[in-house]
Formats: C-alpha cells, sequence, structure tokens
C-alpha cells in the first residue's frame, strides 16, 4: 500500500496485506498503552500531586472520561472524513497531552492533561473499523482479533513497562518516553496507511444528530455495549484496587508490581481465537464463557487469608481469568456491531466502546479506601454477574 493510495469503497478481498494488519495491531497496541500507563502508578502520583487515597482514582477516571468524550465526538468523524489524517492527527494531540503530563508538577495540570491523553488514546477505536473496511467479510472477525490483539498487548504491557520505568527513573520518564513515541508513530503511520476517504456527505452536526438514532433503532449494538460495559467495569476496578492490594497486605515496590501485571498477557490470546470463534457462529457462548470468566477470576480472590501465597495466587488467577474475559469479549462485540453496515461503522464503534464503564477506577478506589479489597472485590464480582444475568435474556 502506498500513501496515496485511496479506498472509497467495500473492501476487495485482496484489500488487507499480513504486513498492514501487523502495522495496524502495533499502532494499536502503543497508543492504547497510553491509557493504562498510570494505571499501577497511581501511589507514586497521587502521593507527589497530592492527591489523597480516596481521590486517587481519578489519575485513571480522568483518562477514561477523556477516551468517552473521544469516542463520542472524534471516532465518529471516521464516517466522514479522511481517515489516515483523523488517525495521525488525533496521535499527535496524545502526544502533546503525554509531554503536559510529564511536565506537570501539580494536581490540576495533571488531571486536565490526563483528560486530553484520553482523548488522543482514541486513534485506536478509529484503527479498529478502519481495519474491517479493509477485509473481506468471510474473515473480517480474524482480521480484527488480529488487530486487537496488538490493542490487548499495548493494554497488557503497559503496566508492567510504567512499572519498570519509574522503579528504574521516575513516573515522568514514563510519560516523556511515550510521547516521543507517539510522534514517531504518526510520522511512521503517515507514510504507511493508504488514504480511505468516507462516501458520506453530512455536516459534522449531522453526523452527531444521527448516533441517538442509531443507538435507538439497534438493539445488537445496545446489547453489545451493555455486556462489555460490565466486563470493562471489573476490568478496570480490578487493575485499580490490585495495585493498592499488592503494595498494602503484599508490600509489593513497582517491580514487583510490575511482574504481577505481566500475568495479564495472556489476555491477549483472547483476542484472535474469539475473533475466529465470532466468524464460525460461536459468539453466544463465547460470550457466556467470557463473563463466567470475569466472575470466577473475582471469586479466585477469596482464596486464602490476604497477604498470604495462596492468596497471591488467586490475584493472578483473577489477572489472567478477568483479561482473557474482557479481551475475548469485545473482539466477539465488534464483529457482530461491524456487520451492521459500513457506511456508519465509526459511528457504532463510538457508541459501543463509549457505554463502557468509565467509571470502575473511580468507584473502585473508593470503594479499597471504605472496605479494601473485600468491598472492592465484591462490587468487581457483581458486575459480570449482572452482564450475565442479562445475556442469559438473549
Amino acid at each position: 500500500m502506498t500513501m496515496n493510495a485511496t479506498i472509497e469503497t467495500a473492501p476487495e478481498p485482496d484489500a488487507v496485506s499480513q504486513r498492514l494488519t501487523f502495522v495496524l495491531a502495533a499502532a494499536c497496541g502503543m497508543v492504547a498503552a497510553n491509557l493504562y500507563y498510570a494505571q499501577p502508578l497511581i501511589a507514586p502520583i497521587s502521593a507527589a500531586l497530592g492527591l489523597s487515597h480516596a481521590a486517587a482514582g481519578l489519575i485513571v477516571t480522568m483518562t477514561q472520561i477523556g477516551y468517552g468524550v473521544g469516542l463520542l465526538f472524534i471516532v465518529p468523524l471516521g464516517d466522514l472524513v479522511e481517515n489516515r489524517a483523523l488517525i495521525c492527527s488525533v496521535i499527535t494531540l496524545g502526544a502533546a497531552a503525554l509531554l503536559a503530563a510529564a511536565f506537570a508538577t501539580h494536581a490540576l495540570p495533571f488531571l486536565v492533561a490526563a483528560l486530553f491523553i484520553g482523548l488522543g488514546s482514541v486513534a485506536v477505536q478509529i484503527i479498529i473499523p478502519y481495519a474491517a473496511h479493509l477485509a473481506p467479510a468471510a474473515i473480517r472477525g480474524r482480521v480484527v482479533g488480529n488487530v486487537s490483539t496488538g490493542l490487548m498487548l499495548g493494554i497488557m504491557l503497559a503496566r508492567p513497562v510504567s512499572s519498570f520505568v519509574t522503579a528504574a527513573s521516575s513516573w515522568h520518564a514514563v510519560f516523556f518516553a511515550s510521547a516521543a513515541l507517539m510522534i514517531v508513530l504518526a510520522a511512521a503511520l503517515w507514510m504507511a496507511l493508504p488514504k480511505r476517504k468516507p462516501v458520506a456527505r453530512m455536516h459534522y452536526g449531522t453526523l452527531l444528530l444521527s448516533m441517538p438514532h442509531l443507538a435507538r433503532t439497534t438493539p445488537l449494538l445496545r446489547r453489545r455495549a451493555l455486556y462489555q460495559a460490565s466486563l470493562f467495569g471489573c476490568f478496570t476496578l480490578f487493575w485499580t484496587v490490585a495495585p493498592l492490594q499488592l503494595a498494602g497486605a503484599f508490600g509489593f515496590s513497582q517491580r514487583g508490581i510490575a511482574l504481577f501485571a505481566l500475568a495479564g498477557v495472556a489476555g491477549v490470546f483472547a483476542a484472535p481465537i474469539a475473533g475466529r470463534l465470532a466468524d464460525h457462529g460461536h459468539s453466544r457462548i463465547a460470550t457466556l464463557v467470557a463473563m463466567l470468566l470475569a466472575a470466577a477470576g473475582f471469586l479466585a480472590t477469596y482464596i486464602g487469608a490476604p497477604g498470604s501465597m495462596l492468596n497471591l495466587s488467586g490475584l493472578v488467577v483473577a489477572a489472567i481469568a478477568i483479561d482473557i474475559g474482557v479481551q475475548g469479549n469485545v473482539v466477539l462485540g465488534f464483529r457482530a456491531i461491524f456487520t451492521l453496515g459500513h457506511e456508519h461503522r465509526s459511528r457504532l464503534n463510538g457508541l459501543y466502546m463509549a457505554t463502557f464503564f468509565a467509571a470502575g477506577a473511580a468507584i473502585g478506589a473508593w470503594a479499597f479506601a471504605q472496605g479494601g479489597w473485600t468491598l472492592a472485590s465484591a462490587i468487581g464480582l457483581a458486575l459480570p454477574v449482572a452482564g450475565l444475568l442479562y445475556a442469559a435474556t438473549e
């Protein structure tokens, strides 16, 4: 593919190469990581910025809020404007926000920067529908799953990478390094990606006004979004409070927390498997399994006394099970909603992702401050159970 190529219509079977799939997967991983670098760094960042234990969840929540805003107001532009330029522009915005976070010395500037880091990270959700446009219908789930593998790998590696860098230098270095990486990535994508100009001809206001109608008239979108909201809520809650529990009950250092976070990398293998299951018509059973895994993960955290090796083993099992459930289910959702029409794929994706439970981090930090792991894990368990009960009505 050359930078001058333009894709305006439905893709032919040979419209996406393995090389381009790899480039898109790598880009998704690098950008998605920006959403999660701060999760294991809540303690050192909140201490440096003067945030209380109960307010520490805002470090992650502000990024999630920015991400949610971007999903509703930036991602839909993928149905309206040239995609390559949009992707590179949004990544550049994220680079500027990462630099601002790196230089922050007080809570307010950092939290504002975190909001814009979330906005810049929605480039991922422009890339995924873009990949779906390039893929023929018969293998769309596989292509989306492969691209999502990069996304999931970025999410999983972000936590240990940021912990290791912080242990070796400081949390500021994490944001400086990522800002530099985003600048290089934007330039590389500008050269590597084909142009794609959507055929839609409408004003931005009309585009946004069409989204409530899509939400009202697309039952599959609503159902898949609520499934993933329940799972993403428990995922965000777990990875917000697990570092606090590990530092408190187990006395883990940042390096120890980083090693623990590597357990979540196992979840990356769920994405391509889920994509293939969806291509073969097994989405329903795979969805139920994903929710059962997430619920079982939180149950595993009750094994053994807090601070014991048995309890630590339960936390490792939880990290693996929750991540597999969440990552698999998000790909199942992508595959389902991308069958609904290529002309509004970006808007559907924005609505699907925006429904995710952005309050998980804030509720988790509050629950941990009020009732420790017992209260936080009870809320985390309730979320996938609620999703499972809803899925049973399908």
